[in-house]
């Protein structure tokens, strides 16, 4: 797995950024949409950069443009059907809803441009290709460590993402069934949703610890970047921050220095530049009719404090400078 980059308008949208190209008149390189579920975590720049690196390479044009908040459908499907009535040559989409979707890509489809779907399933998806984690394997590699690091006994909480998000539903189902798979651990509470941001994440979390205060739980887990961070911001108030083990998913920043810290004792990770780069040389080569792959994996890997000395695993976890 190769090292993690860490890296508007008027409305809840940022303008789009392309790279590569001008419009497709007069023998212009191809257009590619990539349309991700938002555009302020850190997980989505790094998307973005390894996105922006294929279009170099294959010589196509990458128009990046998505939602800012990961709870906004109405605007992910407006920006679908404006890349539709646009008429580029395909689009690369990480939905926000495995159903809310669906429509808008089926249009799509029936006017002649090809899409491929990244990061989140669509539900009754018959796209030119998947381009993912294997999410539910990356939950249960999650789920694993925790059981591991509680000595396969205890309670746990699980706060979940949003509904409508399959990536992190597959994360939490594998982390539940690594659970279950542990006689000896109870999984207390699995039915919060942190939302969209740090912020309603940190007040869920919060709400959580107050039913569930110090010596009534022994772990958590949370299944994204934005869930940890929040968990992360209510454990340390709690001044519970290193005493429940706590695995979260994805990292950033901060997650990088509670994992440095002990606040944070493991993280399962992403490639998430390498799911940019291949979701659109995916796209390019389908362009240029060459034979592709239904689903292509990208990877995960769970990073402990005590891995930080490989360099390989620390690069896939510490944000490059």
């Amino acid at each position: 797995m190769g090292a993690v980059l860490w890296g508007c308008s008027g409305s809840d949208q940022p303008a789009a950024t392309t790279t590569g190209g001008s419009t497709p008149t007069g023998g212009a390189k191809p257009q590619i949409a990539v349309i991700p579920k938002g555009s302020t975590h850190v997980f989505w720049k790094a998307v973005e950069a390894g996105a922006k690196k294929a279009g170099e390479e294959a010589g196509v044009e990458v128009i990046w443009k998505g939602p800012i908040k990961e709870d906004d459908r109405d605007s992910q499907i407006k920006t679908v059907e404006e890349f539709v009535t646009k008429g580029v040559q395909g689009i690369c989409l990480a939905p926000l809803d495995d159903t809310a979707l669906r429509a808008p890509v089926k249009d799509a489809q029936d006017k002649g441009i090809p899409v491929l779907i990244f990061d989140s399933a669509l539900k009754d998806d018959n796209t030119i290709s998947f381009v993912a984690t294997d999410n539910k394997a990356a939950g249960k590699m999650g789920g694993e460590k925790l059981a591991a690091l509680l000595g396969g006994k205890g309670k746990v909480i699980l706060m979940r993402y949003q509904e409508g998000s399959a990536s992190t539903a597959e994360r939490e189902e594998g982390f539940l069934e690594a659970m279950k798979a542990n006689a000896g651990i109870e999984v207390v509470s699995d039915n919060q949703y942190a939302g969209a941001t740090v912020e309603t994440a940190q007040a869920t979390a919060e709400n959580l610890l107050s039913k569930f205060p110090a010596g009534k739980f022994d772990g958590v887990f949370t299944p994204n970047e934005s869930s940890t961070f929040g968990m992360l911001r209510a454990l340390q108030g709690a001044s519970l921050a290193g005493k429940v083990k706590f695995v979260g998913f994805d990292s950033s920043e901060p997650l990088y220095k509670g994992l440095v810290d002990g606040l944070i004792h493991a993280l399962v990770v992403q490639n998430p530049e390498k799911m940019g780069y291949l979701a659109v040389k995916t796209m390019a080569a389908h362009l240029k009719k060459e034979k592709i792959e239904k689903r292509i994996d990208t990877g995960a890997a769970v990073v402990a404090k005590e891995d930080l000395t490989d360099p390989e695993k620390e690069k896939l976890v510490k944000p490059q400078q």
